[in-house]
Parts: structure tokens; sequence; C-alpha cells
């Protein structure tokens, strides 16, 4: 068995991906072989509509996809531990915890 040397990325980042992109919330499916997240900004106000058939309410949200990113199903497991990871020192540093709440406001 050979040991391999540990990798150490050099990371080119172009300058039209600096800025990032700024997403209300994410949407995660998945196929047999991969992973995809959508990230997701809100491109109007949300509006009610009604059902003409059932006569029921909903809420209709128009949103734009700003970034797709397809990753394989093993990264998946260390992309969750990377988060979860960033997410405790997150709250070390800003004394915040997240709660979940509504995407919207009723």
């Amino acid at each position: 068995m050979v040991d391999e040397a540990p990798r150490q990325f050099e990371i080119d980042l172009p300058p039209e991906l600096i800025g990032g992109a700024y997403a209300d919330f994410a949407n995660v499916w998945h196929t047999p072989t991969v992973f995809v997240m959508d990230f997701l900004t809100l491109a109007q106000p949300p509006r009610d509509q009604v059902d003409p058939e059932t006569g029921e309410r909903h809420t209709i949200v128009p949103a734009r996809v700003v970034s797709r990113i397809r990753i394989p199903p093993e990264q998946v497991f260390e992309l969750a531990k990377a988060l979860t990871q960033q997410l405790e020192f997150w709250e070390q540093e800003t004394g915040r915890r997240t709660t979940p709440g509504p995407l919207l406001d009723d």
C-alpha cells in the first residue's frame, strides 16, 4: 500500500466570480450519479393566486436560479461536514444561533 501525500489545492478564483451570487434559498435534488444544488433568488414579490378548478388559495413565489452546482454523491458527505463546521464557527464568532423560519412573511 502506497501512502498518498496530502493534497494542497491551488484555487484560482476568476475576477468575475469574486462578488459571488446572492441566493435567498436553495433547492437540492439528485439522480443516481449526481447531486444538484440550485441556488435561487426572488425575482418578483410573491402573489396570491386562486386555483380556478379547486378554489384553493396558494402563494406564487417567482424565483430565478442564480447558480446550479452539480457534485458527485461522494462529495455530499464532505460538503455536509464542512457546512456544519462553518456554521459552528459562525455561531461561536457571532454569538447567534440560526433558527428555522418561514421563507416568506405572512
